[in-house]
């Protein structure tokens, strides 16, 4: 049985056609799409997280939000930017968060992605060491938050006030939280490392690599080499791999007017340049529901993968996005 979510970057525009025209919109839209989307039986919300953007960036206080108003549908964040974050700070917001909803909250982490601000990170105060990347300080932040969730102590006590020495863990620990940590990887490689550092798998509509063979396949292989490095590595619990995909069921008017003309222009991948290589993105499935669900289940990474992330046009609203969400659940899931 797949768990399908839903994944949303929260844009906010102030432009023609858009219902989520303001960050207070966007945070709060994105609460009710939640609730919507758990009434119709979608199994994950899920938030991308991007800085110095009119996008959502502070993923805790709406993910707790949607705790208190939901009680079933998975939480979480596909992806943190892990190079903006301070860890031990990360540790404390996710374990409250965790223990807020009950144990649902998945959290999808990563190295970053290319954004609006030119070294963005450095002005939250974090810069690279000597003779290290950006991407380092990122898996540098991850061990460290990993280690504060799973109860290392990481500060020294102060006898005067404790009465005792040695090393104090952060506070509130919410147990199974480490079990629940994603890394969102664009290649095979990352998916290795993923696998050997006891991470879940998270992986896009976009592989950072291209050897020419569709998406699904390529992104397929990734799969396949994240659970063989896993069963490698002599990891004891099994992996949980969630997939991206763009899936547009035409089901009325309004979804054909929006989507309609772009079936057949998405219906193949593409590959490009991104950050000085090339990457191949991931088609769009765009039609009618039953044909969707025959394409759908013969996509090979769908097919290897336990989670199937929809990503959602939320600048069309809750009602929009829920009836899509919906139709999805009801027409395409069962063929999975």
């Amino acid at each position: 049985m797949k768990r399908i979510g839903f994944l949303s970057f929260g844009h906010w525009q102030e432009v023609p056609g858009s219902l989520v025209r303001s960050g207070a919109d966007a945070l709060l839209q994105s609460v009710e799409l939640a609730v919507s989307a758990e009434e119709v039986g979608v199994d994950g919300a899920y938030f991308r997280v991007h800085h110095f953007a009119r996008q959502l960036a502070s993923p805790f206080p709406l993910l707790a939000a949607i705790a208190a108003r939901t009680s079933r549908i998975e939480i979480g964040t596909g992806v943190i930017d892990m190079r903006y974050e301070n860890p031990l700070y990360m540790a404390e917001e996710a374990a409250a968060t965790d223990l807020l909803s009950g144990g649902r909250l998945q959290l999808g982490v990563s190295r970053g992605s290319p954004e609006t601000a030119l070294r963005g990170f450095e002005s939250f105060g974090h810069v690279p060491e000597d003779g290290t990347t950006d991407a380092d300080m990122a898996r540098a932040h991850t061990e460290l938050f990993r280690a504060a969730i799973s109860g290392a102590g990481v500060a020294q006590a102060d006898p005067k006030m404790t009465g005792s020495t040695g090393a104090l863990m952060i506070q509130p620990q919410s147990p199974g939280l480490t079990d629940r940590i994603w890394w969102g990887a664009g290649s095979r490689a990352t998916a290795v490392w993923t696998a050997e550092q006891g991470m879940n798998l998270m992986s896009s509509t976009l592989l950072t690599e291209d050897t020419g063979v569709p998406f699904d396949e390529l992104q397929a292989e990734q799969i396949a080499m994240f659970r063989e490095a896993w069963t490698t590595a002599g990891h004891q619990r099994e992996p949980r791999v969630s997939v991206s995909r763009s899936i547009l069921p035409i089901i009325d008017d309004e979804t054909r007017h929006y989507f309609g003309l772009r079936a057949q222009a998405d219906a193949q991948d593409q590959v490009g340049f991104l950050d000085g290589g090339l990457a191949r993105f991931g088609r769009s499935y765009i039609g009618e529901p039953d044909v969707i669900a025959a394409e759908l289940a013969q996509d090979a990474a769908i097919r290897a993968a336990d989670t199937v992330l929809v990503t959602v046009p939320n600048q069309l609203g809750v009602d929009f996005n829920t009836r899509v969400l919906e139709s999805i659940v009801r027409d395409i899931a069962p063929s999975l």
